[in-house]
């Protein structure tokens, strides 16, 4: 047997229901659908969450916290002061060097720096942010911090 070859068992297909026919075919008259209602009409679809013009629980629900505001939240990649330990002494860190090296995750990330750990090393960060203990701990090495 080829694919070209392969047809349905026989009587495995049923014919479409055709409607309206007369009475005797079983399917006359109201055609299945009924006498009256919104149903019965032609086009007359309701969703399925329609509740009969019963106020409808999406709204009968209280609703509660804040609303719209997580599209105006900026996402940061953290990084701690002391995972810059892993650069030499006088280079310069931006986001695409954190990215090429796999601390932060999407390579157009904002990054900001947290002053967890301690840095040994002096070196040079542009990032997006930072905080009060980072930026105090990489200038206490000598190290500069420029905001981008």
């Amino acid at each position: 047997m080829k694919l070209n070859e392969l047809k349905p068992a026989k009587n495995a297909k049923r014919g479409k229901k055709r409607v309206g026919r007369g009475e005797s075919s079983g399917w006359g008259k109201t055609c299945g659908r009924g006498h009256k209602g919104q149903k019965s009409r032609s086009g007359g679809s309701i969703p399925a969450w329609f509740e009969g013009g019963q106020m409808p629980l999406v709204r009968r629900l209280p609703k509660r916290g804040p609303r719209r505001i997580a599209h105006k939240r900026v996402e940061y990649d953290i990084v701690n002061v002391k995972t810059l330990n892993r650069f030499d002494n006088g280079t310069t860190i931006t986001p695409e060097t954190l990215w090429e090296v796999g601390i932060v995750k999407k390579k157009n990330a904002k990054v900001k720096v947290l002053g967890e750990g301690e840095l040994e090393k002096q070196l040079t960060v542009h990032v997006h942010q930072f905080s009060k203990s980072a930026k105090a701990k990489i200038e206490s090495v000598g190290g500069n911090t420029e905001v981008i």
